[in-house]
């Protein structure tokens, strides 16, 4: 049986390191996204990883990073790479350039990652997992806060549907995964989960996931969220 592969965009820290950590010790072959790999020292230290370079707002750059894989069968694309934008606690328009920022990293790097690696998934039909959130379902909105943010991972959710029903007759499942509220970089120190939890159940959901699944916007536990 051939050791399975799995491209990690947005690797450097966090969710991503720790996908990389635990998919390295179960085994897997892991290719991990970094947008500066001479920075990702934690990811350098994980026995078995693979650190390519990787900029998710750069379509050559991601073009790029699919040479760095060879193009090979790949049995699980994860993309994590996202920002959170402005810390606005009220409904507020930003800048162009944060909106630009947030939607270009958020949406488009993700539209080109499904682009660009579909095939290899679709040759292992494997799966294709974005990271969304719980802030970018529309029916569980209470508040105007982060409205960027919001908007971006609603839109994310759509890039999912879309690829599932590209991807989905080719035998890729297509999911949304929300990581709950995660102590990271993005998340702060209030937040409820260690990484490592939230990973080891996002990786437990992943697997168990199928047919029944596609297109599904799921929290790290399995459960669906509402869209």
């Amino acid at each position: 049986m051939s050791t399975p592969t799995v491209f990690i965009a947005g690797a450097s820290r966090g969710l991503g390191l720790e996908f990389a950590r635990q998919y390295a010790i179960a085994g897997w072959r892991v290719i991990a996204g970094v947008r500066n790999p001479l920075k990702a020292s934690e990811l350098m230290r994980v026995k078995g990883a693979e650190v390519v370079p990787l900029d998710v707002t750069s379509a050559n750059a991601i073009a790029g990073a699919a040479w760095h894989a060879d193009e090979a069968p790949l049995d699980l694309l994860i993309i994590n790479a996202g920002v959170y934008g402005p810390d606005t606690t009220q409904f507020a328009a930003p800048g162009d350039e944060d909106f630009n920022r947030v939607m270009h990293t958020n949406v488009l790097g993700p539209i080109r990652l499904i682009q660009v690696f579909g095939d290899a998934v679709a040759q292992a039909r494997g799966k294709i997992v974005a990271l969304s959130s719980g802030m970018g379902s529309i029916a569980n909105t209470s508040a105007g806060d982060h409205i960027v943010y919001r908007a971006s991972k609603a839109a994310l959710n759509m890039v999912v549907q879309g690829a599932a029903q590209t991807y989905g007759p080719r035998g890729v499942t297509v999911l949304s995964i929300s990581p709950g509220w995660v102590r990271t970089d993005m998340g702060g120190p209030a937040a409820t989960l260690e990484a490592y939890d939230s990973v080891r159940a996002m990786r437990s959901t992943i697997e168990a996931t199928g047919e029944a699944e596609q297109g599904a916007f799921l929290n790290y536990d399995g459960k669906r969220i509402a869209w």
